[in-house]
C-alpha cells in the first residue's frame, strides 16, 4: 500500500487555502477505499510538520483557520515581500497605458467617454488600473444614468514622479517633427 502521508502532503500543497482534517479524511477514504481515523491523519500531519521544521526547507506546515497550509517561514518574508512588490509594478499593457493616458489628460471622465476616444471596450483596462490603484473613482456624472467618473490617484502621481496633473507633458511636447511625412512648407 502506498504511503498516505505523502498523499496528505500533496493535498496540503495543492490547497489554495488551509485544508481541514475532514477534507483530508474524505479524500483519503475515497482514494484508498478504506476508513481512516482522525488520529492517523493527525499523526501524519505532525510528521510532515516536523519534516519541514528542518533548516533545509523554506516552507513550514502551519495550523491556520481550522486547517493546515504550507507557508514560507518568517525568515524569508523580506524576500517574498520584495517579489510581491516587484510583481505589482509589472508593466502595463498598451491598452491600459492608452486608457490611463486618456484618463490622466481628460479627467474627470466616464468609461463611455474613454471608449469613444479609444474606439474599443475599456472594461478590462479600467479594472486593472483600479486594481493597481493608478486611477480612482471621482464621483458620478450628472449625465443620464449618472455614470462613474474616473481620475488619476495619488499613487499615479508617485509612480510617475509628478506633483500635479499640470506637470504632465503637453501634447505638442510629445510630437516629434522627425516623424512627419514630406517637406514642411513655410
Amino acid at each position: 500500500m502506498e504511503n498516505p502521508e505523502l498523499f496528505i502532503e500533496a493535498l496540503v500543497f495543492a490547497s489554495e487555502q488551509s485544508i481541514r482534517i475532514e477534507e483530508i479524511l474524505y479524500c483519503l477514504q475515497a482514494t484508498f477505499e478504506r476508513d481512516f481515523e482522525q488520529e492517523e491523519v493527525n499523526t501524519a500531519l505532525q510528521n510532515i510538520k516536523q519534516k519541514y521544521a528542518a533548516d533545509g526547507f523554506a516552507i513550514e506546515l502551519v495550523h491556520i483557520n481550522n486547517g493546515y497550509q504550507f507557508l514560507t517561514k518568517k525568515t524569508y518574508h523580506p524576500v517574498i515581500s520584495l517579489l510581491q512588490l516587484q510583481r505589482s509594478k509589472k508593466k502595463l499593457s498598451q491598452a491600459a497605458l492608452e486608457t490611463l493616458a486618456i484618463i490622466a489628460y481628460k479627467q474627470p471622465i466616464t468609461k463611455t467617454e474613454v471608449e469613444q476616444i479609444r474606439g474599443v471596450n475599456c472594461d478590462y483596462s479600467i479594472q486593472k488600473l483600479l486594481e493597481k490603484e493608478l486611477i480612482a473613482i471621482n464621483g458620478k456624472s450628472e449625465a443620464i444614468g449618472k455614470p462613474i467618473l474616473y481620475g488619476t490617484s495619488p499613487l499615479f502621481m508617485d509612480y510617475f514622479g509628478i506633483n500635479s496633473i499640470a506637470e504632465l507633458p503637453q501634447i505638442k511636447e510629445l510630437t516629434d517633427s522627425s516623424s512627419t511625412i514630406g517637406e514642411q512648407q513655410e
